[in-house]
């Protein structure tokens, strides 16, 4: 990449990360008068929304995909896969931005948002294969599905009542994802249920 490129890329990101950041307007059209380029440029770097979204917030993403090797050695298969969706959704909860484009994928995603959202993907379709594999989860279950059941919960509300709510909506999903895997473990014992 020529250094003018790696310099608008650059510029592009850190003005993603503040106009996310802050309440109102974080259009793209924003983002790129922030970061003084066009939205042809933009463009050129980010194609969507999401993968823009995917990017500002990659450190997270990295850790949610680093963390199932680690989660799958420790923990039964619907454990793994609560502890990890118990992350996902905190972090939707904390970053609505990171939430609608998840909540893309499984909307009318374009091949450049499937692209985008890829790494999470094969992160939850390992979750998902290890239940399966110890018949924990219904057959023919895709870390599509996953994320379509999880996706309503990132629209609750953010004060303390509703993430209660959302933890008690968050128990009931995984007891029916999960029925023989006793994925209903307590939040308490797995520490991985609610906003906190």
């Amino acid at each position: 990449m020529r250094s003018d490129a790696r310099s608008n890329r650059l510029r592009i990101l850190e003005a993603a990360t503040e106009v996310l950041a802050l309440p109102g307007d974080t259009s793209l059209k924003s983002i790129a008068r922030r970061a003084g380029v066009g939205q042809g440029t933009l463009y050129r770097h980010f194609p969507t929304r999401e993968s823009l979204v995917l990017e500002v917030y990659g450190e997270e993403v990295e850790g949610l995909v680093t963390a199932v090797p680690a989660l799958l050695d420790t923990l039964r298969p619907p454990l793994a896969l609560r502890a990890w969706l118990g992350h996902l959704l905190r972090l939707g909860w904390c970053t609505p931005e990171f939430a609608e484009a998840m909540r893309s994928v499984t909307d009318t995603p374009t091949q450049a948002c499937r692209q985008a959202c890829e790494p999470l993907l094969d992160a939850l379709s390992a979750l998902v294969e290890a239940n399966r594999a110890t018949g924990a989860i219904e057959p023919g279950t895709t870390a599509d599905d996953v994320l379509l059941l999880i996706g309503p919960l990132w629209r609750v509300g953010a004060n303390e009542a509703e993430h209660m709510r959302a933890a008690r909506l968050f128990d009931m999903l995984l007891r029916g994802l999960c029925p023989s895997g006793a994925a209903h473990a307590t939040a308490a014992a797995e520490g991985a249920t609610s906003a906190g």
